[in-house]
């Protein structure tokens, strides 16, 4: 029976994330529907990046200074010229704002990066799954039921202004989403022959040009 209780008491939160645009620079977009009004709370997802996806750090900068998105890196350090299997894996704390058209509901959207992956064999795309954020809140004025949420050893700050400590907490319960799928488009391992072969000829070729046109116009002592 207190079982019951409680699954009736914490209403389900729902977590939605998608994947805007095309190519290898995309937005991902996180949504959130809490079971009940936040309140005063800050809102966050942590989202765990795999290694074939990175946020650029600089890139995050220059849109918090002009407070486009709220976002914290860990680690904050991102080899952004690194592919994919040179590459770790890389967790994004990201700071949601209220939806004015829910009242229960929270966003926010981050810039991310698809990298590069070794060629391979028989199929001419790579699978990235992005694993469903986990939803964080952090209430200091106000009080968050024992039996919904406990507290998360995150550390970060309450928001992206305030460096201070803060307790966060996150639900018990799983919150109801569904993983992403990142199809990134890759080289194919029987096309290396052929690549190369081109490759070397273009190379030969640009240089034998450069090379003709040094003699031709170049001034020599």
């Amino acid at each position: 029976c207190v079982t019951l209780d409680v699954q009736a008491a914490c209403r389900d939160t729902t977590v939605t994330q998608e994947l805007l645009k095309e190519g290898f620079h995309r937005d991902l977009l996180v949504k959130v529907e809490l079971g009940e009004d936040a309140g005063e709370c800050v809102v966050a997802a942590r989202v765990r990046l795999p290694p074939g996806i990175y946020v650029d750090p600089d890139e995050l900068a220059t849109l918090q200074q002009h407070n486009l998105s709220k976002a914290l890196l860990v680690p904050d350090i991102v080899d952004v010229e690194a592919p994919e299997y040179l590459a770790r894996d890389l967790v994004v704390l990201l700071f949601l704002e209220p939806d004015p058209r829910c009242s229960r509901c929270s966003r926010a959207a981050v810039p991310v990066h698809a990298r590069y992956h070794r060629p391979a064999q028989g199929t001419a795309t790579a699978s990235l799954v992005l694993e469903s954020p986990d939803v964080l809140l952090c209430c200091c004025h106000s009080h968050l039921a024992a039996e919904c949420w406990e507290p998360a050893e995150v550390d970060a700050p309450c928001s992206a202004e305030n460096a201070g400590p803060c307790q966060w907490h996150s639900t018990k319960n799983r919150p109801a989403s569904k993983e992403s799928v990142l199809r990134v488009p890759v080289g194919l391992r029987e096309h290396s022959s052929l690549v190369c072969a081109l490759t070397l000829l273009t190379t030969g070729l640009c240089s034998g040009l450069i090379l003709a046109a040094a003699c031709k116009y170049g001034h020599f002592s």
